[in-house]
């Protein structure tokens, strides 16, 4: 596989499409905002998804992660580029966002009252210190596995274990917050407590789908070839199984925490997207991602099986998308159901420029670590 030629390709894929956005913001600004936001929300996620990952494997240890650390580690070093991407977004504030109109919030008391917290200021340092801590995390950790490569210093072992734990407390945090200010404020008068959960299952999620089929896709490599075995494979495959029952659990406690109070305020939320055209694509989640996958991840073949289990990844993925489009969307003012050009030119645009950078990143280094000593143990133990 030619990963360069890739890499050429997703950059000038993406730059086009970015362009096209471009112009078709012109006379559609409020679109232009609304399918920009949703790309970046997937393509963030599965960012944030792959550091998260790469942390619980620092922390916890195991092969399942040495097969694919170098696919998490590309995967975090997109994090500098999703901090600019996401420029465009600021110079959309009042157009997604209510409380960024100054009219809209003198005639709302709760907007009034909710000020201190959402105002554009505030909104924006938070921002910039969510990409801070992510980055700084992103690059403590890279530093350490560079280190690792060229020195076996069981030290360096212990320092990633460090970092990746006090980082998978700053990631729940961060990334709490950040759905709330992101999503969740899109409709200020409504709010969950579990919501930051759902959409950090859904990115662990999709960054797991996003590994398998690179590591698939890539297992012919020599580098990878030892290192990806089918017990590594079905590993894989109970991770994504596991959260594909998680993301499930904590989507159906919001539902029914929220239905069972029947209060106006929480309710609306759900009946906008039970409406027209937006139930049935609930009803595709459902079945789509929870029930298919879960059925055919039961199979211990389909987990040992390379094609099976990256065609259920690739269709997770796809489904992942529809569930960022199905969460977000609805939450805009007096918008129907219905799929404009520019939703899907600005997943390919940033998408493009995201896959750009991971390749480029993913092909600077070998496919698998060296001087692991907890994996040189369970090797030899093996």
């Amino acid at each position: 596989m030619n990963l360069s030629r890739i890499q050429n390709v997703a950059f000038v894929a993406g730059l086009a499409a970015l362009a096209a956005c471009g112009l078709g913001a012109v006379g559609h600004t409020a679109q232009f905002f609304r399918s920009y936001l949703v790309a970046f929300l997937f393509w963030v996620g599965l960012s944030l998804g792959c550091l998260a990952i790469l942390m619980v494997h620092y922390v916890a240890g195991g092969r399942w992660g040495y097969s694919v650390r170098r696919m998490l580690e590309a995967g975090t070093k997109t994090l500098p580029v999703m901090g600019l991407l996401f420029i465009p977004v600021l110079f959309g504030l009042q157009v997604l966002y209510v409380w960024a109109r100054p009219e809209a919030v003198a005639a709302d008391p709760l907007l009034r009252h909710k000020e201190p917290y959402l105002n554009v200021p505030f909104f924006i340092g938070r921002t910039v210190f969510y990409f801070a801590v992510w980055i700084g995390l992103a690059s403590a950790l890279d530093r350490a596995a560079t280190a690792q490569d060229e020195s076996p210093s069981p030290a360096l072992s212990g320092r990633l274990l460090k970092i990746g734990g006090g980082g998978l407390l700053a990631y729940g945090l961060t990334m709490t917050f950040a759905s709330i200010d992101w999503a969740m404020s899109l409709d200020p008068h409504w709010f969950s407590t579990i919501y930051g959960v759902l959409f950090l299952a859904g990115q662990v999620l999709g960054a797991f789908a996003l590994v398998i089929v690179v590591a698939v896709a890539l297992r012919r490599q020599p580098a990878l070839a030892e290192a990806l075995q089918p017990q590594q494979l079905h590993d894989l495959g109970n991770f994504m199984f596991t959260f594909v029952i998680f993301w499930a659990y904590i989507s159906f406690s919001q539902f029914l925490i929220i239905w069972a109070g029947n209060l106006p305020d929480e309710t609306t939320w759900y009946l906008r997207r039970f409406q027209g055209g937006w139930g049935k694509v609930g009803l595709f989640l459902v079945a789509l991602h929870f029930f298919g996958p879960f059925l055919l991840l039961l199979s211990r073949d389909v987990k040992r099986n390379p094609r099976a289990l990256a065609t259920v990844a690739a269709g997770l993925l796809v489904v992942c998308v529809v569930d960022v489009f199905w969460i977000v969307v609805p939450g805009f003012q007096g918008v129907k159901f219905g799929v404009h050009w520019m939703d899907l030119a600005a997943l390919v645009g940033i998408g493009g420029l995201w896959l750009g950078v991971f390749l480029r990143r993913l092909k600077s280094r070998s496919l698998v670590p060296v001087h692991d000593a907890r994996v040189e143990a369970a090797l030899e133990a093996a």
